[in-house]
């Protein structure tokens, strides 16, 4: 089971304070470092000292680091154009010597859209749109060198585009989707994505989506990877529970029933009943960017076991 660090820099996180968690990751033994794309605070946090803008960070991070993979969990279609996007990713792809992975979905999120005056369809157009996002960035990071790529769609359309830069990694950097897994997102992944996450969902959700996704690459002939992505709060005794419960604002039975949480053994058992439904990859969100010791239980009491 590969583990990944998942970061929200929303709620309240400077630069330094990414690049301090994002090198512990490296250290530690994580697989990658990710972070989410959102313009706004949720909740009643003050979202101090502000927003931040996921690909600077991550071109930041690339240079920074070495090892770990880096990528976004997800970038919401409705913020960028997909031509503009795919050169993003291309950069930081060479950038990080081809350790990028690009998750994508179609943005829910209202507020933040009209926090930062960026339109925001109706549900039904955003994912018509994010579909036509999806194959547009594909084809344009798979496009081989001396060729064009044109796009004809109800929302975009793109005419010989030399489809450049190219990234480092071959076929492309991989390609994150992710949701509820049904009919027309399981059949999108299962043309184009590399990956399937299903996010703060429980066991026996998550094998329902897998299974659907499943069946749906079963038909395209594509095999994808499977991932989960579970809030993280591990403590050595119920005293350090409880005041990592309580940094976050979170109740400590409810992280119990819905989260990875608990003892490392505790942890170590809840992340074997997701590989039991097929999942091989975890996204532990965390929380608290302050507390390093919580990484450093997680890797020398966790990771070892899975």
């Amino acid at each position: 089971m590969d583990l990944r660090i998942f970061t929200e820099p929303q709620q309240g996180a400077s630069h330094e304070d990414l690049l301090r968690v994002a090198k512990a990751t490296e250290d530690l033994g994580f697989d990658a470092f990710f972070r989410s794309d959102h313009y706004l605070s949720m909740g009643s946090g003050s979202g101090l000292p502000g927003p931040s803008d996921a690909w600077l960070t991550l071109a930041a991070l690339a240079r920074e680091t070495s090892r770990i993979r880096l990528g976004t969990l997800v970038s919401p279609a409705t913020f960028r154009l997909p031509g503009p996007l795919a050169i993003s990713v291309a950069q930081v792809d060479d950038m990080s010597g081809g350790r990028v992975e690009l998750g994508l979905g179609a943005g829910w999120f209202d507020a933040e859209h009209s926090a930062y005056g960026i339109p925001f369809p109706e549900v039904g157009e955003r994912f018509a749109r994010f579909a036509e996002q999806v194959e547009i960035v594909h084809g344009l990071l798979t496009t081989p060198s001396g060729e064009k790529f044109s796009f004809d769609g109800t929302y975009y359309q793109l005419t010989d585009s030399p489809a450049l830069p190219k990234p480092v990694q071959s076929p492309h950097p991989p390609l994150i989707l992710g949701g509820a897994g049904k009919k027309k997102g399981a059949a999108l992944a299962a043309r184009f994505g590399d990956e399937y996450n299903v996010s703060f969902q429980p066991v026996g959700a998550t094998a329902d989506v897998i299974g659907r996704v499943r069946e749906a690459a079963q038909e395209t002939g594509r095999e994808l990877v499977y991932s989960a992505a579970q809030v993280l709060c591990v403590g050595r005794d119920e005293a350090e529970l409880g005041r990592r419960a309580a940094a976050i604002g979170r109740d400590l039975a409810e992280l119990r029933e819905n989260g990875l949480a608990g003892t490392p053994n505790e942890v170590v058992d809840r992340i074997g009943q997701f590989a039991e439904v097929g999942a091989t990859r975890l996204y532990l969100q965390v929380l608290d960017l302050s507390d390093l010791d919580h990484l450093e239980l997680a890797a020398g009491e966790v990771l070892p076991h899975v």
